[in-house]
């Protein structure tokens, strides 16, 4: 017999119950925000954060490509145009490069990519694979993580001005610009989940997407950790 979906809250509910799983709990996070690294594990972490970074348009259009759905669609597309800009030198790859340079990496040896780390290239481009290959409300419900950013962001802007004197509020732009927005998106990112996720199989696939993110993201600060050793 068919299992009967959960309710609402319920579904929700084990949804939010994967927050301890985000990677605002890995060690090295912690060390980032307590002022431990040095400016060589700083610059690690700007550069393979970077490779996330600059594929998360490329996520969010396959997701488009993949949804039947007008009004998902042109409500998904903010989210491209917010991460590459309305024009070059704009939006929010671009401010996590001047993050970059303010660490103390130039900007071909990010572009380039010569310190991504294979386990963090392994780990986001499963993620983007995952996008391209699953149904669009699966990936959508990967995306919830953004339910869990907010805070931590706020957290980290204030701790990094704390311990890393050489850092600038304007440096940490993509941090600040990004707080309200991802607050903003993870409210709607639930809202598409709920409604779009109404059989049991659904709702476990989303649960187990978002799980799958948790670890992607876990498994990015395992290969950093490793590479700033």
């Amino acid at each position: 017999m068919p299992v009967e979906p959960l309710p609402e809250s319920a579904f929700i509910d084990a949804l939010r119950g994967l927050s301890g799983r985000y990677w605002g709990t890995h060690p090295f996070h912690r060390r980032l925000h307590a002022g431990e690294l040095d400016e060589r594990a700083l610059r690690v972490w700007a550069a393979n954060r970077w490779y996330y970074q600059c594929v998360l348009p490329q996520k969010d259009a396959a997701i488009i490509s993949n949804c039947p759905l007008p009004e998902i669609r042109r409500q998904w597309l903010d989210r491209i145009v917010y991460h590459d800009g309305v024009s070059a030198g704009t939006g929010g790859i671009e401010r996590w490069l001047r993050l970059c340079t303010a660490v103390g990496l130039s900007r071909d040896e990010v572009l380039d990519e010569r310190h991504v780390a294979p386990g963090v290239r392994f780990a986001v481009d499963a993620y983007v694979t995952f996008a391209r290959t699953k149904p669009w409300w699966e990936a959508v419900a990967s995306g919830l993580t953004e339910m869990f950013a907010g805070h931590l962001m706020q957290q980290r802007v204030a701790d990094m001005l704390a311990h890393y004197a050489w850092i600038s509020p304007e440096d940490l732009a993509y941090f600040t610009n990004r707080i309200d927005k991802v607050s903003g998106e993870g409210k709607d990112t639930l809202d598409i989940v709920v409604r779009h996720c109404v059989t049991r199989e659904q709702q476990d696939r989303a649960i187990a997407a978002l799980s799958f993110k948790c670890d992607v993201l876990w498994s990015m600060l395992d290969a950093i950790e490793r590479a700033a050793a």
